[in-house]
């Protein structure tokens, strides 16, 4: 059962060995971080890791702090354990931040363009609707205004024919007025201007 026990337990050694051999991460973004020879600030310095180089993290050793790592130079070290983290530094960052916000930037510029377009469009819609307005208003005026003064001349032309009327009645009553005097005024002068008959005597009276 011990011997189970113990194939068990290197098994698992094996199969996490590589995984804990080769963790990826990143310097953090100081300037720079020293590597030493050993897992303290006791041994001496080999080099300097530059903030933000990618590292592979081999080991932790917690009592000290300290980290060993291999940087992108094949060199293998310990560094503050505080100065490694599993962001990717700055360095890496802002070229990636940059493309980014020039992309955001163009899209905003597009949509600004197309917005600027589109109101450009409505605002000559606009004018165009505002001026069919305006005309279609100015010739209704217009036509308001010849429908008034074509009910005023139609006014004025029933108050000529009215006003005939009467002059024709009136010319009539007058005539026939003149005629019936005529002949009332014939009626007294004919019997005067005809000479009487004078009766004969024949002698039977």
């Amino acid at each position: 059962m011990k011997h189970l026990i113990s194939i068990l337990l290197l098994a698992c050694a094996v199969v996490t060995a590589p995984v804990q051999a080769e963790q990826v991460r990143y310097i953090s973004d100081n300037l720079f971080t020293y590597m030493h020879k050993g897992p303290s600030t006791q041994f001496r310095i080999i080099g300097s890791v530059n903030a933000g180089t990618k590292v592979a993290l081999l080991e932790t050793n917690k009592e000290t702090g300290f980290s060993r790592v291999t940087d992108d130079r094949g060199r293998s070290g310990w560094v503050n354990s505080d100065f490694v983290s599993r962001q990717v530094g700055l360095q890496a960052r802002v070229p990636a931040l940059e493309s980014e916000l020039t992309k955001v930037k163009a899209a905003l510029a597009e949509a600004t363009k197309s917005s600027d377009e589109q109101n450009a469009g409505l605002k000559n819609s606009l004018a165009l609707r505002n001026t069919q307005i305006s005309e279609m208003e100015e010739k209704s005026i217009n036509m308001n205004d010849q429908l008034t003064a074509s009910q005023a001349e139609i006014r004025e032309l029933r108050a000529k024919i009215d006003t005939q009327k009467d002059d024709l009645l009136m010319k009539w009553f007058t005539y026939g007025s003149m005629v019936a005097g005529f002949g009332l005024l014939l009626g007294l002068v004919l019997p005067h201007i005809i000479p009487r008959r004078r009766k004969r005597n024949n002698g039977w009276a």
